[in-house]
């Protein structure tokens, strides 16, 4: 199963924000759509950045409530790691694991097409798993 197939299922809605917003703004945007982060794209659509729930911990401590007002480009991340659509599920699952982030920006030819989330592959994988051994029971059922 590859990235692609999650997309196909879940739908290609990405949730946006620009980086000039006000962390405050991010922060009521992420609670509005019950989503654990934002891509932050320019004017012109393009990725400059993500900002997660992990960001804005991190940055709450450091800063504390003065955090709210400030932009959106001073907190994000700004190395984003992202996917392609032919990307296997235990690909991305075992990298998502590794570098230790939640969040996914799928691109395809350059642009933003999609986000999975590490819930998203496990979610997959677990429908991955009850078809095989659904499979391998029945087989074991037809042979004896």
């Amino acid at each position: 199963m590859k990235i692609a197939d999650i997309l196909d299922a879940k739908g290609r809605t990405v949730h946006t924000i620009l980086p000039w917003a006000t962390v405050a703004d991010a922060v009521a945007r992420l609670e509005r759509l019950g989503v654990g982060a934002l891509v932050v794209c320019d004017a012109d659509q393009r990725m400059v950045g993500i900002l997660s729930e992990r960001d804005l911990i991190r940055e709450l401590a450091h800063r504390g409530t003065d955090l709210l007002e400030r932009r959106v480009d001073e907190v994000m991340t700004r190395k984003v790691a992202t996917s392609r659509l032919d990307e296997p599920i235990a690909s991305a699952m075992a990298r998502m694991t590794r570098d230790r982030y939640r969040h996914l920006p799928v691109i395809d030819g350059g642009r933003l097409v999609g986000m999975v989330s590490i819930g998203d592959l496990v979610k997959a994988r677990l429908r991955d798993m009850e078809l095989e051994t659904g499979v391998l029971r029945d087989m074991f059922i037809a042979a004896h």
